[in-house]
């Protein structure tokens, strides 16, 4: 099993694509658009095999509706939009919002909560990779 770090920041699927001599991997808009990455930024890039798919396998990142065939679907989120759930807050992201992560070390971004905070949450937006919630309650049953 694969280890993840505290540190993770984003994580999504890309095909390796030759450009001009050079070799490139395509960052998904949302993965900037949720300030997971930056233009100009330098990053660590993780590469784990892909046993399960050949090199003619769909795309992941493409919707299931453009992908045509019967190729294996990426597994869902494990949360949904409208769902109230206790957290912990284990960490901060660089724009000061609390990190929770759940089954399969699915990250739920809560603005306004620090490491340690166990609020009640509801879930506003839900990303293949990440999910945004709002504290509804803080610390339910404290320690």
């Amino acid at each position: 099993m694969v280890q993840i770090p505290d540190s993770l920041r984003s994580m999504f699927s890309a095909t390796l694509e030759e450009r001009d001599g050079t070799y490139v991997l395509e960052v998904p808009a949302g993965e900037v658009e949720h300030d997971a990455v930056a233009p100009g930024g330098t990053y660590r890039v993780a590469v784990l095999s892909s046993e399960a798919r050949s090199p003619a396998a769909p795309d992941e990142d493409r919707p299931a509706s453009d992908r045509g065939g019967s190729g294996e679907r990426p597994p869902e989120p494990p949360v949904e939009e409208g769902e109230i759930r206790d957290v912990t807050i284990e960490t901060l992201g660089d724009q000061g919002d609390g990190i929770a992560k759940v089954e399969r070390g699915y990250v739920v971004i809560v603005p306004d909560a620090r490491p340690g905070d166990r609020p009640t949450v509801e879930i506003e937006q839900v990303r293949r990779n990440v999910a945004f919630a709002s504290v509804i309650d803080t610390d339910p049953g404290g320690p």
